[in-house]
């Protein structure tokens, strides 16, 4: 089977989107498929382009496997609506023109194209309909009602129906539809859309890649950190995540000199972040730039404790932040501030400590409480990595994957 898998998104581009589509598409290939994925030039989230891809609008490459096809993006830092818009358009376009005639798109049986954002969707939607072959429409984020809900765009305005509309037309011509969460499901069938062709294939996690590692790593010198108790965040500092609010509770345990807040990562939520704890006065506050994706077990392994925030919106409990199931494999508690399905899952791994999204107080109190029982903090983290190696072994997910695929083409 020849398959097309067209993302924005591709390493060495960091997050969830990337490591989703490559590892996938590296496992379908080692399969013995023929897999190419349609991508942009790297630049997320700091809008910086390699200088080993600038100037360029077409490019083909082999990545483990997989033929991966770059086609011009119009690369932009990870904030500013009229922009990060104007850098989707570019991919959909680019894509559509350039990058589906490029000869590893050629010939192919399938196209997946993953969202969101839904430009990238409507790019393979035409791709496919032009190659006159199924197309399979992955949803990781609901669009248009994620950014209303984070107040970019306004229920009921002019864009916001347009983007209903779109979201709505894609959903009825897939032939396949698949979920990262069983929420979505719920979400189509309200809709109308025909619940036969709807398919759930959740995110996962590489187990050889992250491992258990050593808690003093040197890595932990290297940051100034020594022996101090580390709660980390790990992943894009985003309007979604509300990282300022681990800032305010860092702030409520300026008392305690052992606790030290690690904060990894870029968006467009940093600088406020940043600025905050600089206001603060906060020393228990260290910001480190986005790293490399080899070097993340090894920041996994030096923290005591891995949080997850979301903001506090009810959209956010219909969605499973991938980074839980990487922080699970490499035996780490997780506090979670996120409610629903993905407080379900981390409840079922016996895994981690809830606690209320956006609430400073309870993340403080919570990591008190933590620090006084590490014994059976430890025994979380071990298993959180039992629970992932049973349910979501990335090979694993990635057959079933297959297996939809393969019986919608033949």
């Amino acid at each position: 089977m020849r398959i097309l898998y067209v993302s924005q998104y591709f390493p060495p581009e960091m997050g969830a989107p990337a490591a989703r589509v490559s590892e996938l598409s590296s496992r379908w290939a080692a399969q013995g498929h023929e897999v190419c994925v349609l991508t942009g030039f790297p630049n997320h989230p700091t809008g910086v382009v390699p200088a080993e891809y600038r100037g360029k609008v077409l490019e083909t490459e082999t990545w483990q496997g997989v033929d991966v096809v770059r086609s011009y993006v119009y690369a932009t830092p990870n904030k500013g609506f009229a922009k990060r818009v104007l850098g989707f358009l570019s991919f959909a376009l680019s894509s559509l023109t350039l990058g589906a005639f490029a000869r590893p798109a050629r010939g192919v049986d399938v196209v997946v194209a993953t969202s969101p954002q839904f430009f990238c969707a409507v790019a393979g939607y035409l791709i496919s309909w032009m190659k006159r072959v199924p197309f399979v429409l992955e949803i990781r984020d609901l669009w248009p009602e994620s950014i209303v809900a984070l107040g970019v765009l306004r229920e009921g305005s002019p864009i916001t129906r347009m983007l209903q509309a779109i979201e709505l037309f894609l959903y009825r011509r897939a032939d396949l539809l698949v979920s990262v969460t069983d929420s979505y499901l719920r979400t189509w069938e309200a809709q109308g859309i025909d619940p036969s062709k709807m398919r759930v294939v959740k995110n996962g996690v590489d187990l050889d890649f992250f491992q258990p590692g050593d808690r003093d790593d040197p890595l932990r010198e290297e940051l100034g950190l020594g022996d101090a108790f580390v709660v980390s965040y790990i992943g894009t500092h985003g309007m979604a995540q509300g990282v300022t609010t681990l800032v305010e509770a860092a702030d409520l345990l300026r008392d305690d000199p052992d606790v030290r807040f690690l904060l990894v990562g870029e968006g467009a939520g940093k600088a406020e972040a940043v600025a905050l704890a600089r206001e603060r006065g906060l020393s228990s506050v260290v910001f480190l730039s986005q790293q490399p994706r080899s070097r993340i077990p090894a920041l996994l392994a030096i923290s005591d404790l891995v949080s997850v925030p979301l903001r506090r919106k009810e959209l956010f409990t219909r969605v499973i932040p991938s980074k839980i199931f990487e922080i699970m494999a490499a035996e780490r508690p997780i506090l979670l501030g996120v409610e629903g399905e993905a407080a379900g899952i981390v409840e079922a791994a016996g895994a981690g400590y809830p606690v209320t999204p956006e609430d400073p107080q309870a993340i403080a109190e919570r990591i008190r409480e933590i620090r006084r029982a590490p014994d059976a903090a430890r025994a979380r983290g071990v298993a959180g990595r039992a629970y992932v190696r049973r349910e979501f072994d990335r090979d694993a997910l990635a057959l079933r994957y297959l297996g939809y695929l393969e019986e919608l083409v033949g």
